[in-house]
């Protein structure tokens, strides 16, 4: 039951911020400039500055695991390449596919992830790293798919694929990160507080748009794939490569790093991205607001699983 609730506290709260934005634009008191403008801060300013202090803030030099990020770098890798083979075959609608195929393999890790660890063992030193081992490789993907499977893609999007992963704000916040944390590099306070100020901003933000931004209807006509999108997301993919984790010696505060990467709910940056590279927003926010939903069940009997096993 303490599972069940402390799962419940840290999904719940993100369902309902994203119900609030439905709300808002329903009211009228928000609407599709407010939307199209918020994404656009999200993506080049919030996303970055949190994934950034996550980063930079983690004593990379001391905590450092090569085989650890590797497995997460790895994992990643190959789910995204599984999920987009799988949707090339079974996805009737060819301009769904990249919307599918980013909500299927790309969890929450950074806005859910390490909150979620934080209440379970009171720090989270081992979040960053999973970051560094999968974001980079979310992001690079992501990019890849919907450039490749976007709705105005003409057959040569290879040099057009390359230049957005170069100037993709995420993944360039990741590398300053790394290099901030390696280099030890202190800033003065007075930095570091606008910047916890701007990252605070990206999780409520984000969710207020993917409410504001979800369409009901057209979202009832893709309940099938959205269901298909949030099993992969929240079932298969832990049941796949959770117990390989096991097998490689990963407990603790390590395995649920990697449960929150294979299990947890999509994130709200995959409606930012679906949005800034003219990809089917409908199916990205519905993957979201369900498998968010549904999480809180998933990821109770996950760690509830883990538990019992006595490796967290």
């Amino acid at each position: 039951m303490n599972n069940f609730i402390f799962s419940i506290n840290a999904t719940l709260p993100i369902f309902l911020v994203i119900v609030l934005g439905y709300i808002l634009k329903i009211r009228g008191k928000v609407n599709d400039n407010f939307c199209s403008v918020s994404n656009d801060i999200n993506y080049k300013l919030t996303l970055p500055a949190l994934l950034f202090i996550d980063i930079s803030s983690t004593n990379i030099k001391e905590c450092f695991d090569t085989k650890y990020v590797l497995y997460c770098a790895i994992v990643t890798t190959i789910c995204f390449i599984s999920i987009w083979g799988l949707a090339k075959i079974f996805v009737k609608d060819k301009t769904e596919t990249g919307a599918f195929v980013q909500g299927s393999f790309r969890g929450s890790a950074a806005v859910l992830g390490v909150a979620f660890i934080q209440n379970m063992y009171g720090t989270a030193s081992m979040a960053p790293l999973m970051i560094i081992g999968a974001v980079p490789v979310y992001n690079i993907c992501s990019v890849i798919v919907l450039t490749f499977e976007g709705k105005n893609n003409d057959g040569k999007n290879i040099k057009k694929a390359l230049i957005n992963i170069c100037k993709n704000p995420i993944i360039l916040s990741i590398i300053a990160g790394i290099a901030v944390s390696l280099l030890e590099i202190d800033f003065p306070v007075i930095i570091d507080k606008t910047l916890e100020s701007v990252a605070k901003l990206a999780t409520p933000l984000a969710l207020l748009v993917i409410g504001a931004g979800f369409e009901g209807r057209k979202a009832i006509a893709k309940i099938r794939i959205t269901l298909a999108g949030c099993l992969i997301k929240l079932v298969i993919q832990p049941a796949i490569f959770l117990p390989a984790a096991i097998g490689l010696g990963f407990e603790g505060e390590k395995l649920i790093s990697i449960l929150i990467m294979l299990g947890a709910p999509a994130t709200a940056s995959c409606y930012i991205m679906a949005k800034a590279m003219n990809n089917d927003t409908v199916l990205t926010s519905s993957i979201v607001v369900m498998s968010t939903l549904l999480s809180a069940v998933t990821l109770t009997l996950w760690i509830f699983l883990l538990k019992s096993l006595g490796v967290c």
